[in-house]
């Protein structure tokens, strides 16, 4: 067991340091200005119509910084407003990741769809997952009842591959975004494309990380439960 929480504090510290790395990130390339002074919706704009997209809507989003999303089910690509407004190498950067998340959606990317499929059980699983594992190991350990456990360990293994399935999704969407940036001319010269590159790559580990938590945690479980049955 000691091997777990080895583990588990070892992934809290490297997310932390992602995190830290990847704000600090978005917030040197806040600071960078476009030359083709776009704003972040000018550019989420251009770019869905440069992909013949002119049924995807542009808002502000309201739950502030990095709040950046797309959102298949109402076809909406929704901006924080830093972005939104933004006229730098980081906003061009998350607008048009964003709009890749559009463009997986219009040319009907398979892994973007079998994400999409997996949300609403997934929706339900991560709500009930905490409830349902914290009952299944009291039950283990005093009752010897293993059935709750099962139930809550199948849960956590759902949103572990949701998490996983994440992946492709995101990388996929930023390798669009930055080849349209490039060849769109948005972002001019090699320093405002690699600084576009360098924040998405950031943002890219955020998920590398949240899955590598996730196959840790169900990991944790899965030996409580078939350790303690064996």
């Amino acid at each position: 067991m000691g091997i777990y929480w080895i583990l588990f504090i070892g992934i809290a510290l490297i997310s932390w340091g992602v995190q830290s790395r990847f704000k600090n990130k978005f917030k040197k390339y806040s600071e960078e200005p476009l030359t083709s002074g776009l704003s972040g919706a000018e550019i989420a704009q251009k770019m869905l119509n440069d992909n013949g997209i002119y049924d995807v809507q542009i808002l502000v989003a309201n739950d502030g910084q990095l709040s950046d999303h797309y959102n298949p089910s109402n076809k909406t690509v929704n901006l924080s407003e830093e972005v939104y407004y933004g006229r730098s190498v980081a906003s061009a950067a998350v607008a048009a990741h964003e709009c890749g998340h559009a463009v997986q959606h219009a040319t009907a990317y398979s892994w973007l769809q079998f994400r999409s499929a997996m949300v609403p059980v997934v929706s339900i699983a991560s709500r009930l997952t905490s409830w349902v594992l914290m009952g299944g190991v009291l039950l283990m350990a005093f009752q010897g009842i293993p059935w709750v456990l099962m139930i809550g360990v199948a849960a956590l293994f759902l949103t572990t591959l949701f998490s996983f399935i994440t992946l492709p999704v995101e990388f996929d969407a930023s390798n669009r975004a930055l080849a349209w940036l490039n060849t769109a001319n948005v972002t001019t010269g090699t320093q405002e494309h690699d600084g576009a590159k360098d924040a998405l790559k950031w943002a890219a580990m955020t998920y590398v990380v949240a899955a590598l938590s996730a196959l840790v945690t169900l990991l944790y479980y899965a030996y409580i439960l078939f350790g303690r049955r064996d």
